[in-house]
């Protein structure tokens, strides 16, 4: 059997915090606002993976009323999800996945992304694919106010 799950998340942008995706603090002046630590790339992708299981949402399993979660990783999010994936019997077969950020450029952080979530869902490295997108300066993301990550997983019977 074959399960598919899409997850999408939205941070803005903010001045004074990282900026993570998949883990990787990537140099920039600004981050993006939240709970936890704003990763919006693992966001989506946790997001789907919860999908694709039927287990409801990030916020479910990790609400930002919560102060456990006060700046937390996000990569425990995804391990978590992993592991409900798992437990529900099924594994990840692939991640497709894409970045929507006016700026930095990013695709010098393309391999350490694929390979900081690779290693955290216990995938190779082809199994995960980052993909970088810019909004053209259209809507928020476009005019430098917000980021945001869609993500695709496919999961198999283990």
């Amino acid at each position: 059997m074959i399960r598919v799950g899409q997850g999408w998340d939205c941070h803005r942008i903010v001045v004074g915090r990282p900026l993570i995706l998949g883990g990787v603090t990537v140099p920039c002046e600004f981050g993006l606002e939240g709970h936890s630590d704003a990763d919006v790339l693992s966001h989506a992708i946790t997001d789907a993976i919860i999908g694709a299981i039927a287990a409801g949402d990030i916020g479910m399993h990790f609400p930002d009323t919560d102060p456990r979660w006060k700046g937390a990783g996000s990569l425990q999010f995804l391990r978590h999800a992993v592991a409900l994936a798992t437990e529900a019997g099924y594994k990840i077969s692939n991640v497709d996945s894409t970045v929507i950020l006016e700026r930095p450029k990013l695709k010098d952080f393309r391999l350490p992304i694929r390979e900081s979530l690779a290693a955290t869902m216990g995938l190779s490295v082809d199994q995960v694919s980052v993909k970088f997108k810019t909004a053209e300066k259209v809507g928020p993301v476009g005019e430098g106010r917000s980021a945001e990550s869609q993500a695709i997983v496919c999961l198999v019977r283990s």
